[in-house]
């Protein structure tokens, strides 16, 4: 079982930085792609950006050039730097992992959540 435990977060005005982080804990074996998701009230979760274990990134289209995500493989960390934020980016934040192993084969795990709100 792999945990993830996302933190950061919070309350910034439209044109602010935040910092989000996203730490697995657990029986880790693979962990393969690393990525933030959002959900906005009223609308369906969207990719916001992912990483592989070997650092290639993709993005949404609305985020490129603001937001930046990285990992520490040694860490199990993945975090996701939001720069210029507008408040079309308020939104619930989850983390998740792709994560492999003999056992259970692959699975993806989800953190529990961060709020971000960008006020106008």
């Amino acid at each position: 079982q792999v945990q993830l435990v996302n933190s950061g977060g919070g309350l910034v005005q439209a044109g602010g930085s935040l910092r989000l982080s996203c730490a697995a804990s657990g029986r880790i074996f693979s962990i393969n792609a690393m990525g933030w998701y959002r959900q906005a009230p009223g609308k369906q979760r969207e990719l916001v950006a992912t990483i592989t274990n070997t650092g290639s990134t993709n993005y949404l289209d609305s985020v490129k050039g603001r937001f930046t995500i990285s990992r520490d493989n040694r860490e199990n960390t993945v975090y996701l730097q939001m720069n210029s934020l507008k408040p079309e980016d308020t939104a619930v934040y989850y983390c998740n992992a792709v994560h492999y192993s003999s056992v259970t084969g692959t699975m993806t795990y989800w953190g529990q959540g961060t709020q971000v709100t960008v006020s106008s």
